[in-house]
């Protein structure tokens, strides 16, 4: 099925913002009552946004797929869509967080070695699976009042949006970040984010 986006699939920077410091806010506090889930979830989610990880990818992720190399981190993403293994670029403030994230791990018992996922269930001590992470985006948006049809794949739309206008309109850095095998696929977004349909209404007969 083609990929099928609109405006509205896009959560906006304003709201991106928002939930940002909501998580980052919550996860201070729990840092100092000793709760593990909301520091976790601020990971994931920042994962979500500033990577455009799909959410099978972020579950899958492991310790040893985190590269913090000064100057070139990336995640590693080892079985993306059609098996297929690709980088991703990070930047700065992902970087550092995740750096702090593994070694919050490490103090916390949660291991650590590379083949352990990087992201567990606080219940089962396995990796999360696609539903929970799904959840944990939702009562974390509702809480910064981002409205209901947003999921957290909504977050790699909205990383796909911010990536193509940052990036000065390159769409093939686009499409490598996201793991697309067709430029057509990732063209989707360039369509949609066209300023050109916006200066064309404007200039209609009045």
């Amino acid at each position: 099925m083609a990929l099928e986006i609109t405006q509205e699939d896009f959560i906006s920077p304003e709201q991106v913002l928002a939930l940002k410091e909501h998580c980052r806010e919550m996860a201070r506090r729990a840092s100092v009552d000793g709760r593990r889930n909301p520091i976790r979830d601020w990971a994931i989610l920042h994962v979500a946004l500033d990577s455009g990880l799909r959410v099978s990818e972020i579950c899958d992720l492991r310790v040893r797929d985190v590269i913090l190399d000064n100057g070139n981190s990336s995640l590693i993403v080892r079985n993306g869509k059609g098996n297929k293994k690709r980088g991703v670029k990070i930047g700065k403030a992902l970087r550092d967080h995740l750096e702090e994230f593994i070694i919050w791990k490490e103090e916390n018992d949660e291991s650590r070695v590379g083949r352990a996922p990087l992201f567990v269930s606080s219940r089962s001590g396995k990796a999360l699976t696609r539903t929970a992470v799904y959840r944990i985006f939702k009562a974390n948006a509702s809480v910064v009042g981002i409205p209901q049809r947003f999921s957290i794949h909504s977050c790699r739309h909205t990383y796909a949006s911010l990536l193509y206008r940052a990036s000065k309109y390159n769409i093939r850095l686009v499409q490598k970040q996201l793991g697309h095998s067709s430029i057509q696929t990732t063209q989707i977004y360039a369509d949609v984010l066209s300023n050109d349909a916006a200066v064309a209404v404007d200039n209609l007969p009045q």
